[in-house]
């Protein structure tokens, strides 16, 4: 075949070639923005040829362009799943999302999990891990459903101190322990189904663990603390393997730590407090290494800080308060910088108030109430711009309620109760319109019950209990029921269980 000839005997490649080329310059000066007449019809011509020689295949001048694929869909939404955190009291708090994705909890406020979701899926948040202070219990509302096109943010989860169940009143005269059952809608005690439990001399004060599984209680009379476990559904005390664990002389006051790992114990003819490691499986006390840290003149009682980091001491006999840090791993007590703060005169009780910003003593030989402001960091005791507010005759203890905004003050000679209203921003204590409640005889004792919603105050001179109503507005106790309690009793101790 003549090579000056295409395969399919059209018309002849070279003599089209060359034209093609110059219209093909043609078309790139077109498009470098300068035009020029142009055969156009030549160029198609010329196509035409190629095409119809088998030249529009892959080895042509002008193969067709590739079909461009079409774009993939767009992903489908996710929407994250989240809420918010109340009432939250240290760290250890995680929670899951569909029995995955943890995640831990540090303060409170908003949060949200890694992981989103499309909409139509479910989820499902639960607490893994609850915080490391026992005191308080984390629990979760609007915590599962399905995500319909909008990001989930409404899942609350709400950590508060569980209600009591059980209460326990040490009769220090008759040398045992009362245990009550507390009715959940009304606070009313009933005697459990064994009332007391006989114990060492003299019983003076007595201690729960955050957990509500172990009762402690200090024998003034017997210069040791016996522990006992809890029954979780009858509230029953049973002696521990190793009943007793020796304290200093006299001891008056024992506390446990929030995290529910060391308890400490005052001993007022010694000058020191008793420091001890508890046992996590079986709640037996043991000497911590240090086993004592000084304190001031007849130490009478011991408190501890809400986040378990500081613990104070207030010493009867040198008008003052002790103040010390907690070291978290071992739970040793070392002096604060500033190790102690004056109060009035024969400091006796000393609270915490729930939210560890504000510090209470009541002073029963001035008949008046000191108050501190806590520093948030070193745990520093700084007295109030009015440093004492006046009580009734020898203030004995003080609890404040669960939201920090009310203080009750027992006064055992005047038999009546001191109220006060606490203001939010400074801590002051400032009296109630109706100032005092009139308790039985020589009230020694109040708590308020971790609702908020009763105060129970222990009369050592009638040998009973008054249960009071705590008016949810203004803090104001009405008189509920008289509970009798095991004769014996004085007035030193009443503790509130879960």
């Amino acid at each position: 075949m003549d090579k000056s000839t295409s395969c399919c005997a059209c018309s002849p490649v070279p003599n089209l070639m060359p034209k093609l080329f110059r219209h093909r310059a043609a078309v790139a000066l077109l498009s470098s923005g300068r035009p020029r007449r142009i055969g156009w019809s030549l160029i198609a011509s010329a196509t035409l040829a190629i095409a119809a020689c088998g030249g529009g295949g892959s080895d042509g001048f002008f193969s067709p362009l590739p079909a461009v694929p079409a774009a993939p869909p767009p992903p489908a939404p996710t929407y994250t799943v989240g809420g918010s955190v109340t009432g939250l009291i240290g760290t250890g708090l995680v929670l899951q999302n569909n029995a995955g994705d943890d995640l831990a909890i540090a303060a409170n406020g908003s949060f949200s999990f890694g992981a989103a979701l499309p909409s139509g899926a479910n989820y499902a948040v639960t607490v893994k891990s609850q915080s490391k202070i026992l005191t308080r219990v984390c629990t979760i509302s609007n915590g599962a459903g399905t995500v319909a096109d909008a990001a989930v943010t409404n899942v609350a989860v709400t950590c508060a101190a569980p209600a009591a169940r059980f209460a326990y009143a040490a009769n220090d005269f008759g040398n045992s322990l009362s245990g009550y059952t507390i009715d959940a809608k009304t606070g009313a005690f009933s005697p459990m189904a064994i009332p007391t439990v006989a114990m060492a001399i003299t019983p003076t004060f007595i201690t729960v663990d955050p957990s509500g599984r172990f009762v402690y209680v200090a024998h003034t009379g017997a210069n040791n603390v016996s522990g006992y476990t809890i029954d979780a559904s009858t509230g029953a005390l049973s002696p521990m393997a190793v009943l007793t664990v020796s304290t200093g002389k006299l001891p008056t006051s024992i506390a446990v730590d929030p995290t529910g790992r060391f308890a400490y114990v005052a001993n007022g003819d010694d000058n020191n407090v008793s420091a001890y490691n508890i046992d996590a499986r079986t709640g037996a006390l043991s000497p911590m290494t240090t086993p004592t840290v000084a304190t001031g003149n007849s130490p009478f009682s011991i408190a501890v800080d809400p986040t378990g980091r500081f613990a104070y001491v207030a010493n009867s006999g040198d008008n003052n308060v002790s103040a010390y840090t907690i070291d978290a791993k071992t739970g040793a007590l070392s002096p604060m910088a500033t190790p102690t703060v004056a109060s009035g005169d024969y400091p006796a009780f000393i609270t915490v108030d729930p939210t560890g910003r504000f510090a209470y003593v009541t002073n029963w030989a001035s008949d008046n109430v000191s108050g501190y402001t806590i520093d948030a960091i070193t745990g520093a005791l700084i007295p109030m711009a009015k440093p004492t507010v006046p009580a009734g005759s020898l203030p004995t203890s003080i609890s404040v309620d669960p939201t920090g905004r009310f203080a009750y003050v027992t006064n055992y000679v005047s038999d009546n109760v001191s109220t006060y209203t606490i203001d939010a921003r400074t801590g002051a204590l400032s009296p109630m319109a109706t100032p005092t409640f009139t308790a039985g005889g020589n009230p020694g004792y109040v708590t308020v019950d971790p609702t908020g919603r009763v105060a129970y105050v222990m009369n050592g001179g009638t040998r009973d209990v008054s249960a009071c109503t705590i008016d949810a507005s203004t803090g104001v106790l009405s008189l509920m029921a008289t509970l009798p309690v095991a004769a014996g009793t004085l007035n030193q101790s009443l503790v509130l269980s879960r």
